[in-house]
């Protein structure tokens, strides 16, 4: 399923942002891209996400913007106190030395680097992506709610063509009983006494396609009901169609009629219509 959400976050460090970006994948397939900073979190990031996603093709990208005051110096107070200290001793006993302040700063030790709280810094990134998820996954299930509702339509077009053939059953099964007795009524005299009534029999229980649109009805019900559910589908629904596929070409198989010969194509199509949205569904 499609879906696309970003947040970000201040901390001490900087701004980080998260983005997560899916298309439609059969399985769960992640490209990350992060920030040095957060290159560690790698594992835990996968893990994370793995356990509340099971498809889709997934691009997550984390950005750090550092603080201006990110890169501040921090004055060493104990080392320059001993540092004035030394000075007092030295211009007691070389009057003519002379030390000014810039000096004093650019000795080492005196001005350091401000180190980044890194653990903070990685549970904000782990928080960050937790909020990024929430909207997400809710992203999804909104496009879910709306893809299950044309799914839905699609299965009830099913039912009414199933229930369509059902009603024509009878007419063409008594229009196939009349074709092929005045058929056989014409070597009448050559069979021997019940063979005609054994072939009409053999003959119209091929033609027979009650099983299939029972399975036809249930897996229409199948259908509707997965849907309902508050978990990932997708998969399932995979199958599912394969039985409807499955159905469908029975019933085109066993088609004497023009008019069960057009049903079944229809249920492909609109089987094949079903497939293309369920590769959406997670």
């Amino acid at each position: 399923m499609t879906a696309f959400a970003s947040a970000e976050i201040q901390t001490d460090a900087g701004r980080i942002s998260c983005e997560l970006r899916a298309v439609n994948h059969r399985f769960l397939d992640i490209a990350l891209r992060l920030p040095e900073e957060l290159r560690v979190l790698e594992p835990v990031i996968r893990e994370k996400i793995a356990a509340r996603l099971s498809r889709g093709k997934l691009d997550v990208v984390f950005r750090l913007v550092k603080s201006s005051d990110g890169d501040a110096l921090q004055l060493d107070e104990a080392f320059l106190a001993k540092l004035s200290e030394t000075a007092l001793t030295l211009s007691d006993k070389l009057p003519g030395l002379r030390t000014d302040l810039a000096s004093i700063l650019q000795m080492p030790g005196v001005l350091q680097a401000r180190d980044t709280d890194m653990e903070k810094l990685h549970a904000d990134a782990l928080a960050l992506l937790s909020t990024a998820l929430d909207d997400f996954i809710a992203a999804r299930e909104r496009e879910g709610a709306k893809l299950a509702d044309v799914i839905a339509e699609r299965g009830d077009a099913v039912a009414a063509i199933a229930a369509q053939v059902r009603s024509l059953v009878p007419v063409i099964r008594e229009a196939q009983r009349a074709k092929l007795s005045a058929r056989m009524a014409e070597f009448a005299d050559t069979l021997e006494p019940g063979r005609l009534e054994q072939e009409l029999v053999l003959w119209l229980q091929k033609l027979d396609v009650d099983e299939e649109l029972d399975r036809l009805d249930s897996h229409v019900a199948e259908l509707r009901r997965v849907l309902k559910q508050r978990e990932p589908v997708g998969r399932r629904l995979d199958f599912l169609l394969q039985e409807f596929n499955r159905e469908a070409n029975t019933l085109g198989s066993k088609s004497v009629d023009s008019r069960t010969s057009n049903a079944a194509i229809e249920l492909k199509v609109l089987i094949d219509q079903i497939r293309e949205q369920v590769q959406n569904l997670e």
